[in-house]
């Protein structure tokens, strides 16, 4: 069974897990000097994280910080360490998306989408993913 993203989905982001948002900014910059434009910090409440995007080549990155210790990120840093952490699609219809996936047997974190940074998210286990957690994401008034 196909569980990821249908046909029209395009690869949004990589996140990464990190514990400190500011050096691991400092170090993806020294890294790769030039390749990346590093944004401002933004915290998204809802999902209880500060997310800043290294941007360059084409490609973004999402670095990912806990805003306390007891969230989901936190717990995935505690047990998994830093590293990546989601590979996001952006759809055209989140709940289209979500539809189709539950229809197909496809194990879902969110059946239905949540605040996030740029519109509305939802998460596909890791399970059905291959070991990966996916991220679907509908942007707020921009198509896929």
């Amino acid at each position: 069974m196909q569980f990821l993203p249908a046909t029209g989905a395009v690869l949004d982001h990589i996140g990464i897990a990190v514990r400190d948002l500011t050096a691991a900014s400092r170090t993806y910059s020294a890294l790769l000097p030039g390749a990346f434009c590093v944004g401002p910090a933004h915290e998204v409440p809802a999902q209880g994280v500060r997310v800043s995007f290294l941007t360059g080549a084409g490609t973004k990155l999402e670095l990912l910080e806990p805003l306390d210790d007891d969230g989901p990120l936190a717990r995935f840093l505690a047990r998994r360490g830093e590293g990546l952490h989601h590979v996001c699609f952006a759809v055209a219809s989140i709940e289209a998306e979500l539809a189709r996936l539950a229809a197909d047997g496809a194990e879902l974190v969110d059946r239905t989408p949540r605040p996030g940074h740029g519109g509305r998210v939802a998460f596909i286990h890791p399970r059905a993913g291959h070991g990966v957690l996916l991220e679907l994401l509908e942007r707020d008034g921009e198509p896929a």
